[in-house]
């Protein structure tokens, strides 16, 4: 019999969440700082959109962790 996972249920991500998180990466280099030029913005955006209705398409699910609560201080 399988383990159950240990942490919280993952649910699933929205086609706007998928699509910002790949713009981001889009926009970014692997260390997280920004691609030089004006044209990342535009073509990120597009690319990012056109990736998660392909992800979409391909009945592919994207989950994510719920939430976490509000920090306390």
């Amino acid at each position: 019999m399988a383990d159950e996972p240990s942490g919280p249920p993952l649910i699933p991500a929205s086609g706007d969440e998928v699509a910002e998180v790949l713009a981001y990466a889009l926009r970014h280099d692997e260390r997280g700082k920004p691609r030089r030029g004006a044209a990342w913005e535009v073509a990120a955006a597009v690319l990012a959109e056109q990736l998660a209705a392909q992800l979409d398409r391909a009945n592919l699910m994207v989950v994510k962790k719920p939430p976490r609560p509000p920090h306390s201080t």
